[in-house]
């Protein structure tokens, strides 16, 4: 599968205080994101990626307090192949592999504490997504 995880550097991880840490990646379809998207966040269609973040409550560039190996689980991200297929081309004008690249990005800004909902969220999200996207030399 065409997915670039060096995005998950060495200077990434350093510049974020997260060695030691895991995050699981499901691969998945189109019916199996529509269902955990029903399911959890009620509602009813596909989507490219879904993140599950470990520390719900954790803020941007807050550090993650570990008392637990538990903690050091950052969380789930689950994409489906199929939507991102389709989006690489007709909607971002990507190959796959940057497309899911740029996605992995995407989640794994969620998981460490940033979110989209209002215009600096999404902003400052934004450059965190570029930022990692740079750091291997990639174009958002």
């Amino acid at each position: 599968m065409p997915l670039n995880i060096n995005i998950l550097n060495y200077n990434n991880f350093l510049n974020f205080n997260l060695f030691d840490f895991d995050l699981n990646i499901l691969l998945t379809t189109n019916k199996s994101i529509h269902a955990i998207n029903k399911q959890f966040r009620n509602k009813d269609k596909a989507t490219d990626i879904l993140s599950f973040p470990f520390h719900p409550n954790l803020k941007p560039g807050q550090k993650i307090k570990v008392t637990s190996p538990d903690d050091k689980n950052l969380g789930d991200i689950i994409i489906s192949l199929e939507h991102v297929q389709k989006d690489a081309a007709e909607k971002w004008n990507r190959t796959l592999q940057h497309h899911l690249t740029a996605l992995l990005a995407h989640g794994i800004a969620h998981l460490i504490g940033h979110d989209h909902h209002t215009d600096d969220e999404y902003n400052e999200m934004l450059k965190l997504e570029k930022r990692l996207l740079n750091s291997i030399n990639l174009k958002y």
